[in-house]
C-alpha cells in the first residue's frame, strides 16, 4: 500500500514553521507497513490544493492531507476536495450541534458565524468526529484511492490519525511491519561512521543500514521489513550487535532517547548527582538536563558563570588561575567543576569555558573549550577547539560535556585530555 502525505499552509511554503506533521504521519504509517512514497507541501490556494489532490490520488492508494480545515477563508481545504470530486458541499447538523456545545463548554461566549463552516463537508464524505478541536476531518474515495483530510494542528491531527487512520488502513491489510532501531553516536562523525561500516551499509538491504547527521550527534537507523513486528526485529538484532561491535562506546544508547535522557538514566542508577558550572554555554546544558522528567533526583543545579568576577565570587576559581592561565583554561575548567561540586553538594560537578566566536576571548583563539569533571575521586579535562560558526560551538561544547559525564558512567576510558591543534 502506498500513501501520500500533502500539507496544506502558506505558512509551510514561507518557512514560518516546519512540517512536522509529515514526518510524525510516516513514522505511524511506516509501522504498519504502508509506503510513503511522496510528500507535497502546498499553499491556501484552491487551485494549487486541487491539482495536489489530484496528482497524489493518481499515484497512491492512500492520499493524507493536512491542515486547512478550520474556521477561516483561507482554510479551504473542504473546498478543494469537493472540487476534486465534483460534487458540491453539505452542512451536515450535527456537526453544527456539536459546535455549538463545544463553543459553549469553552465559555467563550457566543460562537461567530464563521465556525460554521466546518460543518460543511463535501458531498459524500464521511466525518472523522473530533475530541480535542472543532475542525472534523474527512474519508472518502477519490478514484482509485482513498483520501483522509485531517487538522493541520497536530494534536487534533494525531488523535484522528493514531484512533481512527491507522486502524482503518491497517484492517484494509497494510503489506507486513516496518520497524526502525536507531543507535544514536556522540564524539564521532557521520563520515567515519561509514567508514567503520562502509560494507554493512552495501551489504545490508532488509534490514538497511542508514546514516543520519545532526548537530554534534550521529545516528545510524537499521529497518527491518517483516510479517510481524517480532519477525522485524529479530532481522534488525544482528545487524545492531555488529554496528554496536564495530562501534563501540561512541553509541550512547540504542534507546529512542537523547543524550541528556541518557546521561539522566545513568545517574539515576548510580545514585548519584550532578552540577554544572558553565560560561561557554550560558546555561544550556542545565536547561537541557532539566527539560528531561524526574530530573530534580539527580540534578542539583546549573551556575552560569559568563564573568570572570563570577567564576571567582561564586565557584572560587582563583585569580591567579584566570591571570595567568586565562578564563579558557584546563586549570580554570578544573576549578569550576571543583567549585560547581562543592557548592551544589554535588557527586559530580561539570564545568564548560570557552571562546564560543566569533573573536578570540581571554587570550583563546575562537572555538576553543575546555570541559572538565570533578568525582570524589578524581578530576578530568578535556580541550577542544572547532573551527565552526558560534553556534556549532556551543551546541558540540553541550554534547562534549554531556557525552563525558556519560562515559564516566558507564565506566568507559575518557577523551583524551588535550585535542586542540
Amino acid at each position: 500500500m502506498r500513501a501520500e502525505i500533502v500539507a496544506v499552509g502558506t505558512e509551510l511554503l514561507l518557512g514560518q514553521i516546519a512540517d512536522t506533521n509529515a514526518q510524525w504521519i510516516s513514522e505511524r504509517l511506516a509501522e504498519i507497513g504502508v509506503d510513503v512514497v511522496h510528500h507535497q507541501v502546498v499553499g491556501d490556494n484552491l487551485l494549487r490544493i486541487q491539482e495536489a489532490i489530484g496528482l497524489a490520488a493518481s499515484r497512491a492508494d492512500v492520499v493524507l492531507v493536512s491542515g486547512g480545515l478550520g474556521p477561516t477563508e483561507d482554510d479551504i481545504t473542504r473546498d478543494a476536495v469537493a472540487a476534486v470530486l465534483g460534487v458540491g458541499m453539505v452542512r451536515r447538523p450535527e456537526i453544527e450541534d456539536q459546535l455549538r456545545e463545544k463553543f459553549a463548554a469553552f465559555g467563550r461566549g457566543e460562537m461567530s458565524a464563521n465556525n460554521l463552516r466546518q460543518a460543511d463537508v463535501p458531498e459524500g464524505a464521511t466525518i472523522i468526529v473530533p475530541r480535542r478541536g472543532t475542525a472534523p476531518g474527512l474519508s472518502v474515495r477519490v478514484g482509485a484511492a482513498w483520501l483522509y483530510a485531517v487538522p493541520g494542528v497536530p494534536d487534533e491531527m494525531m488523535e484522528m490519525v493514531t484512533e481512527v487512520i491507522v486502524p482503518e488502513l491497517t484492517a484494509r491489510g497494510g503489506e507486513g511491519v516496518v520497524r526502525s532501531k536507531v543507535l544514536r553516536c556522540a564524539g564521532i562523525g557521520e563520515s567515519r561512521i561509514a567508514e567503520i561500516l562502509v560494507d554493512l551499509f552495501r551489504s545490508s538491504e532488509n534490514p538497511s543500514l542508514a546514516y543520519l547527521a545532526s548537530s554534534g550527534e550521529a545516528k545510524v537507523r537499521l529497518t527491518a521489513k517483516a510479517g510481524s513486528a517480532q519477525e522485524a526485529d529479530a532481522l534488525i538484532a544482528p545487524l545492531a550487535d555488529e554496528v554496536l561491535r564495530r562501534l563501540g562506546d561512541v553509541v550512547f544508547t540504542a534507546e529512542d532517547e537523547t543524550l541528556e535522557e541518557a546521561v539522566g538514566r545513568l545517574l539515576r542508577g548510580a545514585g548519584a548527582t550532578l552540577a554544572c558550572a558553565e560560561s561557554v554555554t550560558g546555561g544550556s546544558v542545565g536547561a537541557r538536563i532539566t527539560a528531561v522528567p524526574g530530573a530534580s533526583a539527580y540534578f542539583m543545579g546549573s551556575a552560569v558563570v559568563y564573568a570572570a568576577e563570577a567564576k571567582h565570587s561564586l565557584l572560587g576559581v582563583s585569580l591567579e588561575t584566570m591571570a595567568q592561565a586565562g578564563v579558557v583554561s584546563e586549570a580554570c575548567a578544573r576549578e569550576m567543576a571543583a567549585g560547581a561540586r562543592s557548592v551544589f553538594g554535588a557527586d559530580l560537578g561539570l564545568a564548560l569555558t570557552g571562546a564560543a566566536g566569533p573573536q578570540p576571548h581571554a587570550g583563546a583563539a575562537a572555538g576553543t573549550v575546555w570541559i572538565a569533571l570533578d568525582a570524589i575521586e578524581r578530576s578530568h579535562a578535556v580541550g577542544y577547539r572547532w573551527r565552526v560558526e558560534r553556534d556549532r560551538v556551543r551546541r558540540w561544547a553541550e554534547q562534549a560535556g554531556l557525552d563525558l559525564v556519560r562515559r564516566y558512567l558507564e565506566g568507559r576510558e575518557l577523551p583524551p585530555g588535550d585535542r586542540l591543534d
